[in-house]
């Protein structure tokens, strides 16, 4: 009984096992058909999203592009080379064969302080009254805390014997042992006789020529010396109030002391010290002196506008090394441009009521063309294609352009045009001085003159690109319808006196042998000076013009006036101003080339005062006085070509 219950059990165990494997059996078939219901069911959407993909890509699908065409490809433009080459004109030095025998003094000892790099100012000037002119050369001393030398402590005096020159310093008060940097020259109180303002570090000297070789210090009456402690560079007289005497713009540098200079430590890569950077030092404010009458003047340069600030710290913003006069805006009163070393530039604006409004920034003269200042140094300015077309060029330091800032006359705003008139490349390299514009092959066109030289004997050990001693450099302006403007001319055409390495500072120009063209007087720091003599052999013709003003009207050297020379159908535009280039003045008379025009020119004068005075044509390949309001008063001296 025992036996058959157990049986029935373990059937019964079976039976349940069996039904619980097919009952497991079966959800694994229902699970693979779900799982395939679930692929078909995924792959329709998959197959009716595609669908519906495809409809939509064909109903919306873009227009297919048109077909490739080919077209010819735009002319590259490449400046081309100009088809004209400079004039073979010579130059010769005649320095010691003239009798200049002078050298620079910059009283280096070897403490390497700044001022010591910097002089080297000079003048061309008819001190004697005699119709030709004259050299002033001007001298720094040694340093009063060393033991004096036996070099020159004083400026030099050379007056012109047809060409020559004697040394006429001793005697004629010039003879002033002072740290000299620059010379103005200009007629402050229409005596008829030139002259002569000196910049210093330390205390300024005014020379009022008396008129018999000799020159009285007026410095003190005169008012005119400035701050014992400040350092002036260049400097120039203009007529800023047109009451028709001479004023005085004076450019003051950085604000340097023996002291300062020597604990800035100032070191050369490698080792040895250094001359140190402006950047060290602050900058100052330039003075304005009013000429009141009967010698004496008055400081207006902080009620004139010219003290301008640094907008972020308050402090003088100048650093002046260069200064220029030019009424660019055609209201009859001379705007100021003043070339500052390492920080902008300045334009002052002058309204013609006895006030200055600086504009260099929005008048696009301040900076390069990056918006950066530069290392400015000496400044010119001139009509370089036309009557209609200023130029300011400015000298910079190395590897930077010499700047050529163009703008329409009646304008202020400047175009920096280096560059596309082939200037700037030309330059770079080199640290660059004075400055100058002077037609030297009578063409018609204004030339530059740039006098280079560095500030660092051993620039070369840190620098192999650079030189103390570099070599001056002469552009020839080809025109403005060549493609590079402004060329360089080579030895091969001026010779090799000219482009001899120098440590040049100052540059200017004047006809010391009455042969019509110009000839060259640059100065070195530490060196002799080199007078070039302009030998130029290409029978173009030219016209002299001197003016006179009437000392009431007009100041009696007709500073700021403009000659206009109508030959053929060129007009040529120049102003009376000898403050150009780097602590420099050039000679009052206006040399006009004429080419081969042998057409009688027609000229006009327009006075400081406004009054245009026209002469009708004048004879060619002379000298022409004009006094204001007469016709002409011939000169004694007549030169054919």
């Amino acid at each position: 009984m025992a036996t058959k219950t157990k049986a029935k059990a373990k059937a019964k165990a079976g039976r349940k096992a069996s039904d619980e494997f097919h009952d497991d059996e079966a959800e694994q078939r229902d699970d693979a058909v779900i799982g395939r219901a679930l692929k078909a069911s995924l792959a329709g959407i998959v197959v009716i999203a595609g669908l519906i993909l495809a409809v939509v890509y064909v109903l919306n699908r873009p227009e297919p592009p048109p077909p490739i065409k080919e077209t010819a490809l735009a002319p590259v433009a490449v400046r081309a080379v100009s088809p004209v080459q400079p004039p073979r004109v010579p130059f010769e030095d005649i320095t010691a064969a003239a009798g200049i025998d002078w050298r620079h003094n910059n009283g280096a000892r070897g403490d390497k302080l700044l001022p010591e790099t910097m002089g080297g100012g000079c003048a061309f000037f008819d001190f004697d009254s005699d119709g030709d002119p004259d050299i002033l050369l001007v001298n720094s001393t040694d340093w009063p805390w060393d033991t004096p030398s036996d070099r020159s402590q004083t400026a030099a005096l050379y007056r012109n014997d047809n060409g020559t020159f004697v040394d006429v310093t001793a005697g004629s008060g010039l003879d002033t042992p002072l740290y000299g940097m620059g010379a103005a020259v200009g007629d402050f109180d229409n005596d008829g006789h030139v002259d002569v303002f000196l910049t210093a570090v330390g205390t300024n000297r005014l020379f009022r020529n008396l008129g018999d070789g000799r020159f009285e210090d007026v410095t003190d009456t005169a008012g005119v010396g400035g701050d014992e402690n400040r350092w002036s560079t260049s400097a120039g007289w203009f007529d800023y109030d047109n009451d028709g005497d001479l004023d005085l713009f004076v450019c003051n540098y950085v604000q340097w002391s023996r002291e300062y200079d020597q604990s800035q430590g100032f070191q050369l890569v490698g080792g040895g010290r250094a001359y140190g950077r402006p950047q060290n030092f602050e900058g100052t404010f330039p003075y304005l002196y009013r000429n009141d009458g009967g010698g004496r003047f008055t400081d207006v340069s902080a009620e004139a506008g010219i003290q301008i600030r640094n907008p972020a710290t308050d402090v003088p913003l100048a650093k002046s090394l260069g200064v220029v006069f030019c009424d660019f805006d055609n209201n009859g009163a001379l705007d100021v441009v003043v070339a500052n070393d390492t920080v902008q530039n300045l334009l002052l604006q002058n309204d013609g009521q006895g006030s200055f409004t600086e504009v260099g920034t929005l008048a696009g003269i301040a900076f390069d063309a990056t918006g950066n200042a530069r290392g400015a140094m000496g400044i010119d300015v001139g009509a370089i294609r036309d009557r209609k077309n200023l130029a300011v060029a400015i000298g910079n330091f190395s590897n930077e352009m010499t700047a050529l800032y163009v703008t329409r006359d009646g304008e202020m705003n400047f175009y920096d045009e280096a560059v596309a008139t082939g200037l700037g490349p030309s330059t770079r390299l080199l640290l660059t001085f004075g400055v100058a514009y002077l037609d030297y092959d009578l063409d018609g066109r204004l030339d530059l003159v740039c006098a280079n030289g560095h500030l660092e004997e051993d620039i070369h050990r840190v620098q192999p690109s650079q030189h103390y001693e570099q070599p001056p450099q002469l552009f020839w302006n080809a025109g403005p319808e060549q493609g590079t403007e402004f060329l360089p001319v080579g030895e091969a055409l001026v010779g090799e006196d000219l482009l001899q390495p120098m440590v040049g500072r100052g540059a200017t120009y004047a006809d010391i042998d009455g042969d019509g063209d110009l000839d060259l007087l640059l100065t070195a720091s530490g060196q002799q000076p080199r007078l070039l003599r302009n030998d130029q052999q290409l029978d173009h013709h030219w016209l002299r013009i001197r003016l006179v003003g009437d000392g009431q009207r007009t100041n009696r050297d007709a500073i700021g006036c403009w000659v206009e020379v109508t030959s053929g159908d060129t007009i040529q535009r120049k102003q009376v101003m000898p403050t150009r280039s780097y602590l420099s003045q050039v000679e009052l008379p206006l040399t006009f080339g004429l080419d081969a025009n042998e057409t009688p020119p027609e000229v006009v004068v327009i006075w400081s005062d406004g009054a245009r005075q026209e002469l009708g044509t004048l004879e060619v390949n002379r000298e022409h006085v004009i006094r204001q309001d007469s016709r002409q008063e011939d000169t004694a001296v007549t030169q054919e070509s």
